[in-house]
C-alpha cells in the first residue's frame, strides 16, 4: 500500500502545531518589546473576564483571548525611535504608532490559525471608539465587533495602570474615574458596565 502523506499528522499533532506557530509569533513580540509581550498576556486575562460577564459563547471567548494575547502583534512593526521613544510622540509619530492594529491584523491574518480571519479583524478594530472617533476605520457603535469593544477597556485600564518611560501608574480608583469619563465616547457603556462589575475582584486590578 502506498504511503499518503495526507494521514501522517494527526490531528492533535497538527492542532500542536498550529499553537507552535501563533506561540512563535508571540515570542518574536517579546523579543522585540518585553513589556508589550506582558501587556497582552494581561489584557487576554482581564478581556475573557469580562467576556464572561458579557455572555460570550465558549467560542466567542477563545476568538477574544486569542485576540486580546496578539492585539499589540503590529508594534512588531513600528520602529524604535517610535515604539520605544522615552516621552510624548509627535503628531507624525502618532500617525506611525496608530498603524500597529493595521500591520496587526496583516500578520496575524498570515498566520495558519483556523479563525485567523476572524481574530485579525478583531486585532484590528481593537481601538475604534464607541462614538466612531477611534482608528484605523472610524466605525462606531455596533459596528465595532464585540470582542474589539472588550479590548479596548481592558487595553486601556492595563496601559494606565502600569509604568511606562513617558508616565507613571496610575491608581485603581483615578482609571476607574477616566474610563467612566469617556463612557459612550471611547467606551461602549453596556461593556463598561460589565467591566465595572468584574474588576474589582479581578487579577488585573490595580492597587
Amino acid at each position: 500500500m502506498a504511503f499518503d502523506a495526507s494521514t501522517a499528522v494527526a490531528p492533535s499533532s497538527f492542532e500542536s502545531y498550529l499553537a507552535a506557530s501563533t506561540q512563535a509569533l508571540f515570542i518574536a513580540l517579546d523579543e522585540r518589546d518585553s513589556y508589550t509581550h506582558q501587556h497582552c498576556d494581561r489584557v487576554s486575562l482581564l478581556a475573557h473576564e469580562i467576556g464572561i460577564a458579557c455572555g460570550l459563547s465558549q467560542k466567542e471567548l477563545d476568538l477574544l483571548a486569542v485576540g486580546a494575547r496578539f492585539h499589540d502583534i503590529g508594534k512588531i512593526g513600528i520602529p524604535d525611535n517610535v515604539l520605544l521613544k522615552p516621552g510624548a510622540l509627535t503628531a507624525e509619530e502618532w500617525g506611525i504608532m496608530k498603524m500597529h492594529p493595521v500591520k496587526g491584523e496583516r500578520l496575524f491574518r498570515n498566520t495558519l490559525h483556523p479563525q485567523a480571519d476572524q481574530i485579525a479583524t478583531i486585532i484590528r478594530h481593537h481601538h475604534e471608539c464607541f462614538d466612531g472617533s477611534g482608528y484605523p476605520d472610524g466605525l462606531a457603535g455596533d459596528d465595532i465587533p464585540l470582542a474589539s469593544r472588550i479590548m479596548l477597556i481592558a487595553d486601556a485600564y492595563d496601559a494606565m495602570a502600569t509604568t511606562r518611560p513617558y508616565h507613571r501608574a496610575r491608581a485603581h480608583r483615578d482609571i476607574i474615574d477616566i474610563l467612566a469619563a469617556e463612557e459612550g465616547i471611547k467606551t461602549d457603556p453596556d461593556v463598561l458596565a460589565r467591566f465595572l462589575r468584574v474588576i474589582p475582584h479581578s487579577q488585573a486590578r490595580a492597587d
